[in-house]
């Protein structure tokens, strides 16, 4: 499975990401947002739960590449998350920081979207973030995603989510 844009390549993960992921996920400032950023325990796990999800679900979380070199600079990719005690299909991305402000989230997050709309049944697709993280917020919101909803839970605090249907995205194709 390989997903391409004007300036990246998004395929599956590998062990071989460890170094490359672990420069984004170990990184205080992209994960302010999580309860800790992930030490090498958890980067490896992160990595053997999306190549599980691969051979399950068809998809999971792909390391995104810059489209000209290879280089790996984050994860973009759709998971089956439990939102507010719903099973729910979820765009989510990490962009190492230094290549972050670039639109690389947008245009990864944007070429996953259409992927899922094109290959899957689902009809509405979320991403979901706590509520200060505005950035996540700005970028589901910059692919065509709506506020949908805001719950408590015992990890965020509050957790926004956003969405958009099938119908929102069929429109905005025309």
């Amino acid at each position: 499975m390989k997903i391409e844009t004007e300036r990246l390549l998004l395929r599956k993960m590998n062990k071989d990401d460890y170094d490359a992921l672990y420069a984004v996920l170990a990184d205080p400032e992209i994960m302010q947002h999580y309860p800790y950023p992930f030490g090498e325990e958890k980067v490896r796990g992160w990595i053997e739960r999306n190549i599980a999800r691969y051979r399950i679900f068809g998809f999971g979380l792909w390391a995104v590449c810059l489209r000209d070199t290879g280089e790996m600079i984050g994860d973009c990719g759709l998971t089956m998350q439990n939102i507010n005690d719903l099973i729910r299909p979820e765009i989510g991305y990490h962009i190492r920081r230094d290549m972050q402000r670039r639109g690389y989230a947008r245009e990864a997050a944007l070429a996953v979207r259409d992927w899922t709309f094109e290959t899957l049944p689902f009809n509405v697709i979320y991403s979901y973030m706590k509520y200060t993280n505005i950035p996540s917020a700005k970028a589901a919101e910059s692919w065509g995603c709506h506020f949908e909803e805001e719950f408590e839970d015992d990890i965020n605090e509050r957790t926004r989510v956003y969405a958009i249907t099938r119908e929102e995205w069929l429109a905005s194709r025309k």
